[in-house]
């Protein structure tokens, strides 16, 4: 903690002072480019791997970068994805996964026992789907069985984002592409795997 409130004091001191009159500008209302949603994972930080300024990203941050289909858990990830629509007027969601997902790979090892309806069995049943697929691709070794469900969470994730109807809306206007990526900490990598637009589906 100690060093949690050096570094806020570090802050106030010298980054706020050195940019006073911008994050002043920031009190005065947000414009984002993108809602990013990624893993809570402490070693994955949004703004310094794409290297973005306070108020450029609206992010949302959870256990695997998972998001229940429309009313499925009516919770805040629900409320974020809304708002950064309706309100905000985002051009891109990005639902960006990560090497050594901690949360993949619960779901993968069975470490979380899904009989006791513990909370974080409830929340990784929305990723299931993407275990399922990577087994039937019967991956080679775990390493690459994890690679793989990660990228497949990330690709389950937006079809479940596609089932609100703001998005679809805003789809179908032409005023919002999807996209998904994977971040690979070992080698500061980047891979733009998924980039849907009403024009464009790869994969």
């Amino acid at each position: 903690m100690e060093r949690l409130l050096k570094g806020m004091q570090r802050f106030k001191d010298t980054v706020f002072h050195e940019k006073q009159s911008f994050f002043q500008s920031l009190s005065e209302g947000q414009n984002p480019r993108a809602l990013f949603i990624t893993c809570s994972d402490s070693r994955v930080v949004p703004t310094l791997i794409t290297q973005t300024e306070p108020g450029e990203l609206f992010v949302l941050r959870n256990a695997g970068n998972i998001i229940p289909p429309y009313l499925a858990s009516n919770g805040g990830e629900e409320a974020t994805i809304e708002y950064a629509i309706g309100v905000l007027h985002v051009k891109h969601i990005i639902v960006c996964g990560h090497s050594s997902c901690g949360a993949i790979d619960h779901l993968l090892s069975g470490e979380v026992d899904h009989s006791d309806n513990h909370i974080v069995s409830q929340w990784l049943a929305y990723a299931e789907s993407a275990k399922q697929i990577t087994e039937a691709l019967e991956p080679d070794n775990n390493e690459q069985r994890l690679e793989l469900t990660i990228r497949n969470n990330v690709r389950m994730q937006l079809k479940h984002i596609e089932t609100y109807p703001c998005v679809a809306k805003a789809i179908a206007k032409k005023e919002l592409d999807l996209h998904g990526w994977y971040y690979c900490m070992e080698t500061g990598d980047i891979d733009v795997f998924i980039n849907t637009s009403v024009n464009t589906a790869t994969a």
